[in-house]
Parts: C-alpha cells; sequence; structure tokens
C-alpha cells in the first residue's frame, strides 16, 4: 500500500534538575500516559519518569540518576536497562541511580564547605505556576540557589538552535499534511482512507484523522495541546474542545470549521489553526471575514491579511506588541469597509448593499477620515471585541514556550493586549505564533455595543447578522532570521487554494529549508 505521507521523521539524538513522575488516575491504578517535564527534556531528552540530573557548570559533565527499579518491574513493564543504556542513549558524562545522589554530588565538588547547587525554581508567565525544585535525601547538606537558574535557563529556550528549528519543521509538516487531510473532500488515490469533510459529520471525526495522520505517518505519540474542532458558533469559543465541551456537535451545511491542532514530536510542538466551510465553498459572508469583500471579492484587510501584513512585518527588534496592533487595525479596517462598522455619519436605514458600494466608492476620497475613524477604533480597543485573544505566542517544547515576559517587565493592561503572552521584541532564532482572528462573541459585543462610548461604531444591523457565526481564526508557525522570517507551516490559505483542495487537488509538503541560527542553545 502506498503511503498518503511523503514525510520521514528524523533520527534525534537523545540528550538534567528533577524530571517528572507518572501521575495515576484520581485514585485508581491507572497511570496516564506519561510526558517528560518540560526543562528536563530540553536539558536531557530523557523520555522515562523517575529521573534525577545534574551539570557541573565547572567542567560540564553531566550526570544521570535512574530510579533502581525492583525486579517483578521485568515482568509488568519490560526489560530492566542497566546505566550503560542511559549513558550512551542520552550521551550524559556518566549515571547513577536516584538513592546515590548526595553521595556522588559531594563527590564530584572538590572545594571548601557546602556544594553549591542551583536549582530550577521560577514563574511561567502563562500559567503563573511555579517550576518544581529538586528535592532529596540529603539535600540539607547543600547550599542551595533557587533564582539563579530558571531565568537563564528559560532564555536559553527562547531561542532555538539549528537542531531545534528542524525538529519543530518536522512537526509543522507532519501537522499541515494532516490538515490538508482533514479537509481534503475526494479520497485519497494512494491509501484506503477515505480523506473528506462533509456536512452531517461530527466534530470528533476531525480530530481523529488529524490524531491518526500524526501518529501513524509521523510517530507523533503526543499532541501540542488538546485539539480544537469547532464548527458553526463553536468556533467563537477560543479553547473549544475541553471535557465539557469536547468537538462532538454535528456539523451542518453552511457552517464554517476552525481546526486548531499541532501535533508534537520528541517533545517539540507545532500549533496550527485553519479555518474553512465544510461544504468546501466559502459564502460572501464568509468571505468577508476571511479576506474578501461581500459585493465586489476585491482583496481588502480581514483575518488572512492581517496573517499576512504581520509576517511580512516579522524582523528582530520589531515589537510584538505592534505586531498585535497590526493585525488589530487590518481587521477593523476590513470590518468597515464590510459596513459592520462605522466611523462617520452614514443613514444605517439604507441596504447592507447600497452602504458597501457607497462605502467602497467613498474610501478613496476619505483616506484621511478613513484613517481617523480606525485610529478612533484603536484608541476605544474595539479590536479587542472581535480579537479578545493575543497575537500569538513563543512555541518550542511547551506549545505556550516559557520567556514571553522577562523578569520585571509588565503586561500591557488595555483590553486585547492584556492577553499577549509576550510583549517583546523579536530576536533571531525565536520561533512564535502568528494567530489573528475574528470572533462574533455575544459576551464581548453586547457590552460594547451598549456602552455609551463605543456604540457608535458598531452597525447593529450589519452585525446581527453574523450573530451565531462564530469566528475564523488563521495561525502558523514563524521562525525569526536574521533579516525577516520563515514560515513553518505550509497549509493553503487563500480562498481559491482551500476550494481547490476541498475539490481534491493535490496541496504537496515541500521541505523547508531553515537558514542556520546564530543560537548555539
Amino acid at each position: 500500500m502506498g503511503s498518503p505521507s511523503s514525510l520521514s521523521p528524523p533520527e534525534v539524538p537523545m540528550q538534567l534538575h528533577v524530571g517528572g513522575e507518572e501521575q495515576n488516575r484520581h485514585c485508581t491504578d491507572h497511570i496516564e500516559l506519561f510526558r517528560q517535564e518540560s526543562y528536563f527534556a530540553y536539558l536531557f531528552g530523557v523520555q522515562e519518569p523517575g529521573f534525577y540530573g545534574a551539570i557541573d557548570v565547572a567542567s560540564g559533565d553531566s550526570i544521570l540518576f535512574a530510579p533502581r527499579l525492583p525486579a517483578d518491574y521485568a515482568v509488568w513493564l519490560g526489560e530492566i536497562k542497566p546505566s550503560a543504556y542511559f549513558k550512551e542513549s542520552y550521551m550524559v558524562s556518566s549515571v547513577y541511580y536516584t538513592d546515590e545522589i548526595a553521595k556522588v554530588l559531594n563527590q564530584q565538588y572538590r572545594g571548601p564547605g557546602k556544594p553549591l547547587l542551583y536549582l530550577l525554581h521560577g514563574l511561567n508567565t502563562d500559567s503563573n505556576n511555579f517550576s518544581k525544585p529538586a528535592d532529596f535525601e540529603g539535600i540539607d547538606n547543600f547550599e542551595t540557589d533557587l533564582n539563579a537558574l530558571h531565568p537563564i535557563l528559560t532564555e536559553c529556550r527562547v531561542l532555538k538552535s539549528a537542531f531545534e528549528l528542524a525538529v519543530i519543521q518536522f512537526a509543522n509538516d507532519i501537522s499541515s499534511e494532516a490538515h490538508v487531510e482533514v479537509y481534503n473532500l475526494e479520497p485519497c488515490p494512494s491509501c484506503r482512507v477515505m480523506r473528506k469533510t462533509k456536512v452531517g459529520m461530527k466534530e470528533y471525526q476531525l480530530e481523529s484523522m488529524f490524531l491518526h495522520h500524526t501518529y501513524m505517518y509521523g510517530g507523533c505519540r503526543h499532541c501540542s495541546y488538546t485539539c480544537i474542532c469547532a464548527t458553526g458558533s463553536n468556533s467563537s469559543v477560543l479553547h473549544y474542545g475541553h471535557a465539557a465541551a469536547p468537538n462532538d456537535r454535528i456539523f451542518e451545511d453552511g457552517d464554517m470549521a476552525l481546526l486548531d491542532m499541532g501535533a508534537e514530536y520528541h517533545f517539540y510542538g507545532s500549533d496550527i489553526t485553519c479555518s474553512f466551510p465544510v461544504n468546501g465553498k466559502f459564502t460572501d459572508d464568509q468571505s468577508l471575514i476571511y479576506n474578501v469583500s461581500t459585493v465586489t471579492y476585491l482583496w481588502i484587510y480581514a483575518v488572512l491579511l492581517a496573517h499576512d501584513a504581520v509576517i511580512s512585518n516579522m524582523r528582530p527588534g520589531v515589537s510584538w506588541v505592534d505586531m498585535h496592533i497590526l493585525a488589530e487595525r487590518t481587521i477593523l479596517e476590513s470590518l468597515k469597509k464590510g459596513n459592520l462598522l462605522l466611523g462617520y455619519a452614514c443613514c444605517s436605514t439604507f441596504p447592507s448593499h447600497f452602504l458597501i458600494l457607497l462605502d467602497l466608492i467613498m474610501i478613496s476620497s476619505r483616506l484621511p477620515d478613513f484613517k481617523r475613524d480606525v485610529d478612533a477604533m484603536v484608541q476605544e480597543r474595539i479590536g479587542a471585541v472581535f480579537i479578545p485573544h493575543g497575537l500569538g505566542h513563543l512555541l518550542g517544547i511547551d506549545t505556550h514556550d516559557p520567556g514571553g515576559y522577562l523578569k520585571g517587565a509588565e503586561r500591557p493592561k488595555e483590553p486585547g493586549l492584556k492577553s499577549l503572552r509576550t510583549s517583546r521584541e523579536l530576536l533571531e532564532g525565536m520561533v512564535i505564533t502568528v494567530e489573528p482572528g475574528c470572533y462574533f462573541i455575544d459576551a464581548l459585543l453586547i457590552p460594547a455595543m451598549e456602552n455609551v462610548q463605543t456604540s457608535k461604531f458598531f452597525n447593529r444591523h450589519e452585525i446581527s447578522r453574523f450573530r451565531g457565526f462564530g469566528g475564523v481564526r488563521i495561525e502558523s508557525d514563524v521562525y525569526v532570521s536574521c533579516d525577516g522570517c520563515v514560515n513553518m507551516t505550509k497549509c493553503p490559505r487563500a480562498i481559491k487554494d482551500i476550494e481547490a483542495v476541498m475539490a481534491g487537488a493535490p496541496w504537496p509538503i515541500k521541505t523547508t529549508t531553515i537558514p542556520s541560527s546564530s543560537s548555539s542553545t
């Protein structure tokens, strides 16, 4: 049987701190599938639970401490591997058992007084949780520092090495391929699996297709996060797919789908969102929100062009806050051109198609007024009504990779901007998601339309047509290069390409060459 994937998972040489422990499901003996603690994975690449590790700062020697397993482990869980296996697999200087930590570290230290241990402890600015510092029997015989290591190691994770970029690229390639697999309506000629999205399916069937493809052909046992497979009004629920909203709606003709799914390969993730009509054809209203005018099909700014405008402006030194505002402004301009937003006096009793034509005719002669109106919307934070989340986040071993806010940095406090997961200037070697969206969320729209200060911007009649529409998000993973950026995601984005792929046209995933990064992380 021919394979529907042209990709081959790359070989990854495995490369410590306290590793993660297996967790049982509540009070049962069912052990959840283990995934290593991310800082530990970054330093050592260890897949197994229960390990500790140390790096001698002076010599660079690395030491792994493996759990001493009971004899019956070999009966129930397989071979008990010798220390030599872990030394070779993870390329460390030496391997001991966890009950030898205090003795080994004391032997490693040759100076006066107590040995000093730098322990990983610090705040994750996305979760507001603290990393767990290592603890072991005999730690009282050591001096410990809980402050120095976390910011240094976090900043190391911000800048990706060439090897890290290659692994992230593969995660993007197989995930992009799986997204295309999901929304190709025609049978795949080279495999038995029927690649199709069609009216009457359940959302979780799209999730299932994605998970199957990335595991079957990419070896990706883990997903970077819980899959969001939202259709219809569910696509305005930003983190849909959780236990209380489990991707279980039957989608209908005319629905838009918003699929936010990314595979994880050897700890490194991808984070990709595609939006498309489930029946394979965009309606005029869907096109307006996605990227074109409802009457003339002129290309105007909306979600796709916000996405493209940001990527075309990304380079080292650029402020991420400025990029978010650029995306907001682009979407606001589109909504104004589509007559959903108002900025100057117009008669709301005119038919909507007349108003749109009038607006398009008048724009060229009213550019100063148009810019002034959009400036006022940005000032009043109208953009946050339609895009309440941040533009994107750092990506790596975690979907929301740490390092978004340096110590002492303040988060913006304005609506929309306060949701930004980073306010930093871009640096060469960063990988960051670009994910503008436009959503119709009653919990945000109604208060804004009833507010004395902001109600004047909204065309209630036109917006009422989109109530229940849901939303659109387009998300790509982008590497910041020395003089620009590289889009690592390879999904069809233009309407003509999406409609063609959904009608059965091929969408080959071509290999991307990542420029060498100056980072040696």
